[in-house]
């Protein structure tokens, strides 16, 4: 099956009000080196298409516009998602540099007219002896260091274009450093994430660092409402907080995110901007979180910020080293594991739909 903006066939998808650069999109079965699972492949996933969505093309189109068309740059691309957390995937691993701008990505992210999602990631070939390389271009055109759910995302599509079965490991490089992905065999894929970067003007923060070096519980005054929070950097700032002075029992669903989140992404005391975690405690091995990432706004789920969630938990005497953190999309198991101060991630990952993009 396939779904193209072709005026000789009635099925396809098309917008003509969609951007320059992405004026319609391709979702084709044989696009490059498809994995078996096909185009409606994520479990949740469950695309459809009738003929009652057909369109015309315009009358008088000349053939050499369409032959334009036709010759026009192609990106094949492969749509995933983890926990809702959903990426544009490119096989990029015959290129150091990503196959595509900041300002396309922009386009492509957009949920209207474009493909969708909250960011495009690149796999490259590896550097300093790693396998492979993951960049990303999140959904406003910046770049963030790192991305837990999309790095899960990442090793599954790695997965699909080597063909790899069963358990299998193999090292990342990223911004925020070395990145070890293992597929397990239940589907899931398991994150050594690295250790947690405590001190404050590392995360990076002008916050005052009040525990060894970290801010721990420190005050942050937010439109003169102040509220407690830790900040910790997983290769991307976090700032996180169990709550206000005045109130230490947040009820996470109650927050307006889309109000609030930009005032603490964009707050002074965060040179780099940060991502924000609003934690709400059920017990010492159970959080709840809902999210603002930088960059990207109000998410169904974060992974380095849940792992942030639980070292900030840890280290204010909330919660145990391994917890489950409910986010939007579904939960995620985080372990801080003493021995060797790394944290460990494990989630789904799931394949959504492939196809083709003229850009």
């Amino acid at each position: 099956m396939a779904i193209a903006a072709a005026s000789s066939s009635s099925l396809f998808f098309t917008s003509s009000r969609s951007p320059a650069s992405s004026s319609s999109l391709l979702f084709s079965s044989s696009s490059i080196h498809p994995p078996s699972v096909g185009i409606s492949a994520g479990r949740k996933s469950n695309l459809r298409v009738f003929s009652s969505m057909s369109t015309q093309a315009p009358a008088k189109a000349s053939a050499a516009s369409f032959l334009d068309h036709k010759e026009s740059r192609i990106l094949h691309f492969f749509k995933y998602h983890g926990l809702g957390n959903d990426f544009i995937l490119v096989d990029n691993r015959d290129s150091e540099e990503p196959k595509i701008t900041p300002e396309q990505a922009v386009k492509l992210c957009d949920r209207n007219f474009g493909i969708g999602a909250d960011g495009v990631i690149f796999a490259l070939p590896g550097i300093n002896g790693t396998d492979y390389t993951m960049r990303i271009f999140n959904s406003d055109g910046s770049e963030p260091e790192m991305c837990g759910n999309g790095v899960r995302c990442f090793a599954r599509f790695i997965a699909e274009l080597e063909n790899f079965h069963g358990n299998k490991s193999f090292n990342v490089h990223t911004g925020a450093g070395l990145i070890v992905p293992e597929i397990q065999e239940d589907g899931k894929v398991r994150v050594d994430m690295g250790q947690p970067i405590l001190k404050a003007s590392d995360v990076p923060t002008k916050l005052t660092a009040n525990k060894d070096e970290a801010a721990v519980k420190a005050k942050l005054d937010v439109d003169g409402l102040i509220w407690n929070v830790t900040c910790v950097s997983m290769g991307n700032p976090h700032c996180v907080t169990f709550g206000t002075e005045s109130c230490n029992d947040l009820q996470v669903d109650e927050l307006n995110l889309a109000e609030i989140g930009p005032k603490f992404e964009h707050h002074a005391v965060f040179p780099a901007r940060t991502n924000t975690e609003f934690v709400q405690v059920f017990s010492p091995t159970h959080l709840k979180m809902r999210v603002w990432e930088r960059g990207a706004g109000a998410t169904l789920a974060c992974g380095t910020g849940a792992c942030a969630v639980v070292v900030a938990a840890v280290l204010e005497g909330r919660a145990d080293r391994r917890c489950t953190v409910d986010l939007p999309g579904g939960p995620l198991d985080i372990e801080w594991r003493e021995s060797d101060n790394h944290i460990y991630m494990t989630g789904p990952a799931e394949l959504v739909f492939y196809g083709s993009v003229p850009l």
